[in-house]
């Protein structure tokens, strides 16, 4: 079992060029991809290594997007199933999803 304090460093980093946010644990590389549009960022898949799941990780990279899009000024378009649960789980972001979207999101 990995040891908590393990997670609580993990740094995330946008990799602009590969269109992901990443963190790289013990040498297991997890991600989330993104797709730019103009004036939207669209979340399409978060990729956490099994030996690192369960601590956490997904959790970081899908807030660091979407603060990372509260920052830019961007709406989220959430088709990556993780993101879309994490906004449900925190309300704080649901401002960020266009309005025609948010019944969508929360239906679901």
């Amino acid at each position: 079992m990995k040891e908590w304090h393990k997670m609580s460093n993990a740094v995330i980093v946008n990799n602009e060029t590969g269109r992901r946010f990443e963190a790289t644990v013990d040498g297991k590389l997890a991600t989330l991809q993104y797709r730019l549009r103009p004036n939207a960022i669209v979340f399409v898949h978060a990729e956490v290594p099994v030996e690192l799941e369960g601590q956490g990780l997904a959790s970081k990279l899908a807030r660091a997007g979407l603060d990372f899009a509260r920052a830019k000024g961007l709406q989220v378009i959430p088709l990556c199933p993780f993101v879309a649960a994490y906004i449900q789980r925190h309300p704080e972001y649901l401002d960020l999803v266009p309005p025609e979207r948010r019944a969508e999101l929360l239906a679901g």
